[in-house]
């Protein structure tokens, strides 16, 4: 537990492909309070905040300067400041100047707090000045608590405590202060806590209190309250109130009661009030919890600084009471740890504070003779373990109470609740080294009965709390080290699997705050015997452990041990590999580090040993996937004993009960076979040399043994199928003796329902599968379906070819997504002869019907495997097309790859056509390597431009990560030189505009870094109607920093080209064409109405709109009509009314076709439209106010905005003509609906 504080992360993320972030707490390094000028200047300020006008708006933004607000958030609030009096200001900017000094200054002391220490004084002082000033106005006062309590709460109120005055002259002012306190105000509750903080101080005095009362008959008559009283009332008053004052009352009773004069007079009846209290009060309630609380704290402190000999009468009664209010039923954890603590100090009060002589002490510590020592066991000093009791140890009798109170913290050891359980390890070492020796052996043993699996991970982890805390204080002799390492040894990989999750890190983590603590507290000859069993634990710990905060824990302790006990062997050299950054990522543990310390032999087999028997086994998956890649890394450290232990103990287990520990044998039996059947061929042996008969028998009979018992089926099946497919994979690959054997056609049967079975299997692992069986599938068809000759045998490759081209064209997706990939895994001897009918075949799948639109993931898997195939059967420009890409095939496969690209199906899971588009660019990437480094001419010009183009395309899209892809792929292409893509559109510009040396750095998913790049490529023509194409549906897009970044780069490129009347006409055509080929194609259309009124209003057609009746804004015009023309779509509409809009600046009859047509949408049937139209039109005439006749400007701006346009339409037409005439355009005649 203390260990893993260091990390800052608590538990660890795990993220599902095996990966888990190296989260590392930013620690300081500051080296002094380098902001003491800064806060004295704060301080001072706070009185000048009250002279002055100018001194205090000039103070306040001083605060505003020095605090480092924010001035956009910031700004209204100061103005409001300015406007108001000193205290209403400062009453304003109280919650800003507490929380920016706390977040700003403070903050980064909370890890250093002593570099505070120097300062801590004048800061006092300083706002102490203000608090004694008699003229301070109460907000000033409340202020200067609001900063001490910052302050105290950075350093603890412990050591800032003793720096109050605690003058005589104090004591009155202080307790009128307190006096003058409403307990009930929530926003002053910082000056509370302060003043009986300081109160506390105070009281400690050493002048009888009875002085102060002076004469106790009062002028007027009255008696007054004694100083004592008045003391303890608002002590009383405050330890029953729910903010931290209840804690400072009880801070300020410790030290109070403890007076002699208080305890003599006042002390029995404050703690019969107290019991009295606690009896009536119930945790059953929020009031009663709150009055609980208090007490108990209360009862704590006084307990805890008050001399024994004062409190032990009182002892009994308090724990009798205590007993009687079954705080251990309460599920309020704060007050079962305030039980804890309160039973403790009973506890230390019933027995004599000493310290043990029989206690263990280590003696000399150096850590230098350790480290000089190098493995050897430091002859140290001789230590004295124990004395002669005659002699020593003087005898007494123990307390009838103290089994009472040891019974309730070792109860209390095992409390649900972590802070409740390290409050009892405390409490347990603190009294254990009071007790004789034989008692606190018999502590000892009973701590040692919560290390039983019938006790609850609470229990294991509270049991090495306690332990730790005893090894600490030298209360665990040497004597029961015997009976605590193998505890501690089973708490290092204590695991209990929970429904869907385990516990357990919190009992591991402690184990290893154990050795942590033994490290320190003995001499390396005490542990000499285990020395070997703990080094091992703690490496597998650090190694192997699924949570990270356990294994840099794990790290930690060996580090310790290694420094302290000095014997660990290879300590040092483990350490560089397994350090506490080292062992951040998981992945890195199981296949890196652990082969390097698997190196030591000390280690190999203990390291072996636990994954075999606590890992493979292992609730989650994917410490079970990655322990059998451990065995595979590790088995050339140990082969004999993989083979002649390890995989005979696995093999029982494959085909065993449990499900868990079946599927990690699997996947151990095939790791260890392929890296042993490795390690043979390396080695010049035969493939069988470490397997003897049995063994190989066993590897055969796992499937038959499944299949016979049926354990494909179910949920369990998903878990054996991709299991058994990766023996099948591993087998083949160590070319196991198995050709001609019945076992091939039982695992071809596997491999085949296994991807005919995709649809019924949870879509979580479908994937898996999947893969699983088509890497069988390949591995199997070239270890065993080829001949000597090389051939396939035709009958098996006629049935094999013909069910999978028949399963192809399935009506089930999965079950096409599964046999493509699988016709793309088969070798080249099997391909040889039909490849024209694979292509055709795959072809027909990547094909959009009616019947099939969202099988998007079929498609994907169909260009994969396109792709695959291609790569499998090489190329030969002039060989046969059933054997060979070749010329007659070559543009077939590009037809069909560049198909996909424009692959934009949606549906309810979204843009799925990007998994095709995605795909389809990986395969013609690869398809276009492998061409060019064989037989370029078979590339032509105009499919390496189809591809470049639509890459482009996709790289100046919308979608982060496809655009990234793209942009990745584009630039694989341009830059590949061994030798380049041939006809490649305008290489020299592109290698301007994406330099060799910047591809690896240009980040595509970032729209600030992509899109000023790609926009320059609408100035090469062969690239412009693509690019412009992508940015049509960024610029019009949705997302704002895809939106900002290319519409910016967008209106710069337009901007340079302004002058350029033939790069504008270029670029107008460009646009017409795209609009025109995606008229009604509304994934390009709406955007691209959007984009449109964007450059409108950016002036980005300028040089057209002095022209008369320009063609570019007639032709535009007339396609904005007709893609609107009959709509319903609500964004569509509004877009082209903006269009619209834009389109009045261009000067002849457009005008009047403007205004007649927006006339029309403000008669239109959706009120909205009606409603958004006059808007705009509205904006438009007050930014292009010559298209109206002065005369008339302000009845039509009249009519515009005064005009409910969503009421009913005959009365808006009235208005909607009228404007018409004003404007002395023709008014819309309303077409009859022609009859039936």
């Amino acid at each position: 537990m203390a260990l893993s504080e260091m990390d800052g992360d608590g538990s660890e993320p795990e993220e599902s492909k095996n990966l888990e972030p190296d989260v590392i707490a930013r620690g300081n390094i500051l080296e002094s309070f380098t902001e003491s000028q800064e806060v004295r200047g704060l301080i001072g300020n706070l009185r000048a905040a009250f002279g002055d006008l100018v001194t205090r708006e000039t103070t306040i933004e001083k605060f505003i300067d020095r605090l480092s607000w924010n001035k956009e958030a910031c700004t209204r609030s100061y103005y409001i400041c300015c406007l108001r009096s000193g205290v209403e200001a400062l009453l304003f900017l109280l919650p800003f100047l507490r929380k920016k000094i706390t977040k700003v200054i403070m903050d980064k002391y909370q890890e250093q707090p002593h570099l505070l220490d120097r300062h801590l004084e004048w800061m006092m002082n300083s706002l102490l000045d203000i608090v004694r000033d008699s003229g301070s106005p109460p907000l000033l006062v409340h202020l200067a608590f609001k900063f001490l309590y910052i302050i105290t709460k950075v350093r603890g109120y412990k050591l800032f405590l003793p720096l109050f005055p605690h003058e005589v002259g104090d004591l009155q002012s202080v307790l009128d202060m307190l006096v003058d306190q409403n307990p009930k105000d929530c926003e002053t509750w910082e000056t509370r806590y302060m003043l009986l903080l300081w109160l506390s101080m105070i009281c400690l005095i050493p002048f009888d209190l009875a002085r102060f009362d002076g004469n106790i008959i009062s002028e007027e008559g009255h008696t007054r309250v004694p100083t004592m009283d008045r003391i303890l009332k608002i002590a009383k008053c405050y330890l029953v109130v729910s903010d931290k004052a209840r804690d400072a009352a009880a801070v300020l009773v410790s030290k109070f009661i403890a007076r002699p004069d208080v305890r003599q007079k006042r002390m029995a009846d404050f703690l019969d009030w107290t019991l009295s209290m606690l009896t009536k009060s119930s945790f059953q309630t929020m009031e009663g919890t709150v009055i609980v609380n208090g007490m108990l704290q209360a009862l704590a402190q006084l307990f805890k600084h008050g001399k024994r000999e004062d409190c032990l009468p009182y002892a009994a009664t308090v724990l009798e009471c205590l007993d009687n209010c079954k705080l251990s039923e309460s599920n309020q954890m704060v007050l079962r740890k305030l039980g804890m603590k309160l039973v403790q100090r009973l506890g230390l009060t019933f027995v004599k504070p000493k310290v043990a002589k029989w206690r263990y002490q280590r003696g000399c510590r150096s850590l230098a003779v350790n480290l000089q020592a190098q493995g050897s066991v430091v002859q140290n000093q001789k230590i004295t373990v124990a004395a002669v009791e005659a002699d020593e140890e003087e005898e007494y009798d123990i307390p009838g109470e103290i089994e009472n109170v040891v019974e309730q913290l070792l109860v209390g050891l095992k409390d649900k609740d972590t802070i409740v359980r390290w409050s009892a390890a405390k409490g347990i070492g603190r009294i254990t080294g009071r007790l004789p020796k034989e008692l606190a052996d018999d502590v000892v043993g009973s701590l040692l009965d919560c290390f039983s699996f019938q006790e609850t991970d609470n229990a294991w982890h509270g049991g090495c709390l306690a332990l730790a805390e005893l090894g600490r204080r030298g209360l665990l002799l040497p004597s029961r080290i015997s009976d605590v390492v193998p505890v501690i040894l089973k708490a290092l990989t204590y695991d209990e699997k929970r429904g869907a999750c385990s516990v357990g890190s919190n009992v591991r983590d402690a184990a290893c705050y154990v050795c942590w603590a033994f490290a320190r507290a003995y001499d390396p000859s005490e542990l000499i015997p285990f020395i070997n069993q703990i080094s091992s634990a703690l490496v597998i710990a650090a190694v192997f452990d699924r949570d990270v905060n356990c294994r840099r824990a794990a790290s930690a302790a060996f580090q310790e041990n290694v420094g302290r006990q000095g014997t660990f062997p290879h300590g040092i050299d483990i350490l560089t590999a397994a350090d506490y950054f080292a062992v951040g990522n998981r992945v890195n543990c199981y296949l890196t580090t652990s082969v390097y310390i698997a190196g030591f032999p000390e280690y190999t087999q203990p390291m072996i040993d636990h994954l075999v028997n606590m890992k493979i086994n292992h609730w989650d998956s994917v410490i079970r996937e990655l322990s059998t890649k451990a065995l595979h890394n590790l088995t050339p450290r140990a082969p004999e004993y993989m083979a002649n232990v390890v995989l005979p103990r696995l093999l029982p287990l494959s085909v065993g009960t449990d499900l868990h520990t079946r599927h990690g044998a699997i996947l151990a039996c095939a790791e260890i076979t392929h890296a042993l059947c490795k390690l043979a061929e390396e080695n010049n042996r035969s493939i069988t040399h470490y397997f003897s008969d049995k063994s190989l028998e066993g590897l055969k009979q796992i499937h038959q043994e499944l299949c016979s018992r049926q354990l494909y089926r179910g949920l369990g099946g998903e878990l054996m199928r991709p299991a058994v497919c990766a023996l099948i994979e591993k087998l083949s690959l160590s070319k196991m003796p198995f050709r001609g054997d019945p076992v091939i056609g039982g695992w071809q049967w596997l491999i085949n329902d296994s991807l005919r079975s995709l649809p019924l299997i949870s879509s979580n692992v479908r994937q898996h599968i999947k893969e699983s069986a088509v890497s069988a599938l390949a591995a199997l068809c070239n270890e065993y379906y080829v001949n000597e000759q090389g051939e396939a045998d035709p009958a098996l490759q006629d049935e094999l070819v013909t069910q999978y081209v028949s399963e192809i064209q399935n009506t089930e997706e999965m079950i096409r997504c599964g046999f493509s990939l699988a016709l793309g895994s088969l070798p080249r001897f099997l391909l040889k002869g039909r490849l024209q009918q694979v292509l055709e075949v795959l072809k027909k799948v990547t094909v959009i019907s009616n019947r099939d639109v969202s099988f998007a993931e079929a498609r994907r898997d169909a260009l994969i495997a396109i792709a695959k195939v291609c790569q499998t059967v090489g190329v030969k420009g002039d060989g046969s097309q059933e054997e060979y890409v070749c010329k007659d095939n070559v543009t077939q496969i590009y037809a069909t790859l560049l198909s996909g690209v424009t692959d934009y199906t949606t549906d309810s899971r979204g843009d799925v056509g990007g998994w095709v588009r995605e795909a389809a660019m990986t395969s013609l990437m690869e398809v276009t390597l492998l061409l060019v480094q064989n037989e370029a001419e078979l590339i032509n010009a105009n499919i390496c431009r189809q591809i470049m183009c639509w890459l482009a395309q996709q790289a100046a899209e919308k979608i982060d990560k496809f655009r990234a892809h793209a942009g990745s792929v584009f630039l694989t292409l341009l830059h590949f030189d061994h030798p380049p893509v041939p006809h490649v559109p305008h290489r020299e510009e592109l290698e301007k505009i994406f330099p060799r040396s910047e591809s690896e750095t240009l980040n595509w998913n970032a729209s600030s870094e992509a899109f000023p790049r790609i926009t320059q490529l609408l100035g090469l023509p062969a690239y412009q109607y693509h690019v412009l194409l992508g940015l049509t549906v960024s610029v019009g897009g949705l997302t704002e920093t895809t939106l900002r970044y290319s519409a910016q780069s967008l209106f710069d490129y337009m901007k340079k080209i302004q002058k350029d009347s033939s790069a504008m006409e270029s670029f107008c055509e460009t646009l017409l064409k795209v609009f025109e080929d995606n008229l009604r194609n509304d994934r390009v259309s709406v955007p691209l109405l959007t984009m449109l009124d964007q450059m409108l209003a950016n002036g980005c057609f300028d040089p057209f709109t002095t022209q008369g009746n320009h063609p570019f804004s007639m032709k535009l015009f007339t396609l904005c009509k007709e893609e609107i023309k009959k709509s319903k779509d609500i964004r569509k509409l509004r877009s082209s009314i903006g269009v619209f809009c834009g389109l009045i600046q261009f000067q002849g009859d457009m005008r009047e076709k403007v205004l007649f047509q927006l006339f029309l949408l403000l008669c239109h049937p959706f009120p909205l439209i009606r409603r958004t139209t006059a808007t705009q039109v509205y904006e438009m005439l007050i930014t292009y106010s010559d298209i109206v006749d002065p005369a008339v400007m302000d009845e039509v701006m009249t009519i515009l905005s005064d005009t409910n346009w969503e009421a009913e339409l005959t009365l808006v037409r009235e208005k909607r003509n009228c404007l018409c005439d004003l404007l002395k355009v023709p008014r819309p005649q309303l077409v009859p609906k022609s009859a039936a």
